[in-house]
Parts: C-alpha cells; structure tokens; sequence
C-alpha cells in the first residue's frame, strides 16, 4: 500500500469541528489533510433546514452550511479526500493513519470522526431522514409546533427529547419496546408528570408512513405481547435510542470511556492520552451535540495543535 508522508497534520471528519479545525490549521499555514470518511460533511447533510447555526438569519439546508464550511477551509489550502480510516498507529511517532486508500505519516492528528445516531433501521425510515424524521430534539423541534410526535426509546435521551418537544408539539408519545423505561427516575418523573406525554410501552415502529413532500403522517407500531399491528398518526418521529461514537479505530490506544467516547485527560484542553492526537466535535461530547459546540472545539483543536508543533513538541507518549 502506498505511503504518504506529505501532510504534517491530519484531521479525520468532515463535520463541523473537522471543517473548523482545518480553516484554522490552513490559516495558521500548516495546510492539512482531511480524510472526509464515508459520509461527508458529518451528520448535517441528512438534515434539512438548520435554523440555529450562528450567522443564517433565514436559516440553511444542512448539506449547503456544510459545503460552505468545506469551501472556506479549502479557500486556504485545506485538501480533502474521501477516504475513510480503517487503523492507525500511534504507539510510535511520527503517527500513522492507515484509510481504504493508502498509509499516512504525519507528526499530528485531530479526531473529528463524529458520532452516529442509532437508527431503527427501517428503509421507510432512511427514506424520510431530514423529512419528518428526526435524531436531534434541539436541531428540528421548532419544526413541529403544534404536531403529534412519537419519541422513540426509553432511556435519559428519549426522556429528555420528549420533555423538550413539549415545547413546541401538541403531543408526544413515547414508544418504548420494553414494559418499563431505563432513565433515571429523576428524568420518569419528569416525563410521567408532563400532561403532553403519552406512553406506548412493549411496541416499537415497524414502519414510517409519508412521502418527502408531505412529511411523515403515520407510524405503523407493532406491540410485541399481542404482535397486534396498529396505525398511529404522528407528523413527526424522533429516534431516541443513542448515539455511537466514531472511535472503533482507536480502541486500545487512545483512551475511551465505557460508551467508546475519547476520553480527555487535561481540563481546557483537546489533547487525548498521547502526545500530538488531538480530538474535538461529538467524538468527546455526548451531551450537547451540536453542530456549533462542534465546531468551537474543532477550532480549540486546531489551536492546540499548532501551538503543539510550533511551541511545546514532546514526542513520548504520556502515561
């Protein structure tokens, strides 16, 4: 396989913090690589209409910001290349990052791969991503003012998804396919005491109803006691179920937490457990997941990088 040992830094993903992180490192002349992965521009180009990004007054078309974004790092000298990170190596130094293309060697990474939000995986649910479905409560509840939503889950997300939609829906149900809810009791409280939620419990969706130009109109759910199947109307279904951080790669030399999140050792500071690896955006932050918090550590990545190369390089592993 080919080596190339170009670039001085890397950035894997191409969401918020990846695109930040390299306009900054492109400012700052370091000119880096960013391996894009095999969905490019992160999780925004499944949305639709994004209304609270700093900056678009009227809003923006999740794909659109994210091609901005692009356009302004490589504006710079950013290079982008649709490779996705199968093994790295960062026992040693200089780093190596291995894609589906050929080997890299370079003296600093930042991790932005991201986390991806678990779906049901219903093709009718594919189907209406960004068109009725949703995985985020904060990014698209404005969009469902005085709607019929169904939240799907049962765990602190699903709780804390459908309190939040409270706000702007008519109702929310919440369908869990277990006949109790796994969140703290603080966050069933909450939900059991909201007289906007509804409970369905042992049924899960076994199919979106809708069209891209209607949105959704109905979920078709299906109780697992009785195998009854059942119409339910909803303009709206919110997947619930968690999120899965991008860090299989790095399992076993960079630190993770118990849900595979990469851990970070030093209070205001991006860098992981070793020495020149650098992460930002939702592969660290599994709280507030937006694309604008991303996009703020991707910058703080890409300043504690240069300052990395150009100030305090220590080659050594830490402990």
């Amino acid at each position: 396989m080919e080596r190339s040992s170009e670039f001085q830094v890397v950035v894997i993903g191409s969401g918020p913090a990846g695109c930040t992180a390299a306009l900054y490192l492109s400012r700052a002349n370091l000119v880096p690589l960013v391996l894009e992965g095999l969905q490019p521009g992160g999780q925004l180009t499944i949305t639709t209409d994004v209304e609270n990004y700093p900056g678009f007054p009227e809003g923006i078309l999740g794909p659109k910001l994210m091609d901005l974004m692009r356009q302004q790092a490589e504006r710079f000298g950013a290079i982008f290349r649709m490779e996705q990170v199968e093994s790295v190596n960062f026992r040693t130094h200089p780093l190596e990052i291995t894609t589906d293309r050929r080997t890299y060697i370079c003296q600093a990474v930042i991790i932005a791969a991201g986390a991806s939000a678990m779906q049901l995986g219903l093709p009718s649910e594919k189907n209406l991503q960004g068109f009725g479905v949703s995985y985020c409560a904060t990014c698209d509840g404005f969009f469902f003012k005085e709607k019929e939503i169904v939240v799907v889950g049962g765990g602190d997300s699903a709780m804390e998804e459908a309190t939040f939609l409270t706000k702007f829906a008519k109702k929310v149900t919440v369908v869990h396919r277990r006949e109790e809810l796994r969140a703290s009791k603080i966050m069933q409280d909450r939900a059991l005491g909201n007289p906007k939620i509804q409970f369905v419990f042992d049924s899960l969706v076994e199919e979106v109803i809708g069209t891209k130009e209607g949105g959704v109109t109905a979920l078709m759910i299906r109780n697992l006691k009785t195998k009854h199947l059942s119409e339910m109307k909803a303009q709206g279904l919110f997947v619930a179920i968690g999120h899965t951080p991008n860090t299989k790669p790095y399992a076993g030399q960079l630190q993770l937490d118990d849900k595979g999140y990469i851990l970070l050792p030093h209070s205001h500071s991006t860098v992981t457990n070793i020495q020149g690896v650098f992460a930002s955006g939702d592969v660290v932050d599994h709280i507030y997941r937006q694309a604008v918090t991303a996009a703020g550590t991707g910058c703080e990545a890409a300043l504690d990088c240069e300052r990395w190369l150009t100030h305090e390089r220590i080659t050594e592993r830490w402990d």
